[in-house]
């Protein structure tokens, strides 16, 4: 399996491609990532250097790729975190230039434009190309709980709420709408909910919630779940897979205190979780 992924780079820690790439080559994946920004750490530190890479930038290494003849053996492409809307039309431009090639692939969108905590944190302009553009492209959809509200107008305090916001968006186009972290008014206090929507109906891993606070699991959530709902086409077997390896990572973070997810010491996690979690058909 190959993929091309677009979306951020940190020198530093674990986020946007430095957390999706080990756990996609752990899996034995062939991974091409292109940065869409490459900073010394990311942004939750509060100070940062490097740059915003340009759209064409972006568009010139999958131009060199194209030219090798590569975009036509790419099975999926994965983005994330964009740094402009230009860089997302760049974006889905790579993915016309895959399916171009192999109308079997897959494109999942992460689309990043913030969390509860911090409210919206990208540029302006991103989060309505990713409502406009983005979502009606993609095949698989990987909000958070906040992003899920952004991109809908709808709001998910309750499972049914989360139900009918799923809904809304996979009646845009993409075929699965993952919802990476969710915690409604039915969510026991000490649990965090991952919910997987699909025509088949909503599914949900419940995992106990762990004292940690870390950048870039959404990221690895993301880009492992893309692996196993390519290889398996089910997104319960995906949801279940993705759950367990994501607990197993952010537990031995937790353990350690760790300020950055322990992505390369936790990495038996991504083929072997060490903790499995039941998928529930709601």
């Amino acid at each position: 399996m190959k993929v091309l992924s677009i979306q951020s780079h940190v020198a530093y820690g674990h986020v946007g491609n430095a957390a999706a790439v080990f756990p996609m080559q752990r899996l034995g994946v062939e991974v091409w990532p292109v940065h869409t920004v490459q900073f010394s750490n990311h942004t939750g530190y509060g100070a940062w250097r490097g740059e915003v890479f340009s759209a064409e930038s972006v568009r010139a290494v999958v131009r060199g790729m194209d030219e090798r003849g590569a975009l036509g053996a790419c099975d999926a492409v994965l983005s994330g975190y964009m740094g402009s809307a230009e860089i997302g039309a760049a974006i889905l431009e790579a993915a016309e230039r895959v399916r171009a090639g192999n109308p079997e692939a897959l494109y999942c969108c992460d689309p990043v434009i913030g969390d509860t905590d911090e409210g919206v944190y990208v540029r302006p302009g991103i989060e309505a190309f990713l409502r406009e553009r983005a979502v009606p492209a993609a095949d698989i959809l990987t909000p958070n709980q906040f992003e899920l509200d952004r991109l809908t107008g709808l709001p998910s305090r309750t499972l049914a709420e989360a139900r009918a916001a799923v809904a809304a968006l996979r009646a845009r186009g993409p075929r699965v709408v993952l919802v990476t972290s969710f915690a409604g008014a039915d969510t026991p206090e000490d649990a965090i909910d991952l919910l997987a929507g699909t025509g088949e109906g909503l599914f949900r891993v419940r995992t106990p919630r762990l004292p940690i606070a870390v950048n870039g699991a959404g990221d690895t959530v993301a880009a492992l779940f893309l692996v196993h709902y390519a290889r398996a086409r089910s997104a319960p077997d995906a949801l279940g897979s993705t759950a367990a390896s994501v607990y197993g990572l952010l537990k031995r973070t937790a353990a350690a205190g760790a300020r950055e997810i322990l992505t390369v010491a936790a990495q038996d996690e991504f083929v072997a979780p060490s903790e499995i979690f039941p998928v529930e058909r709601l």
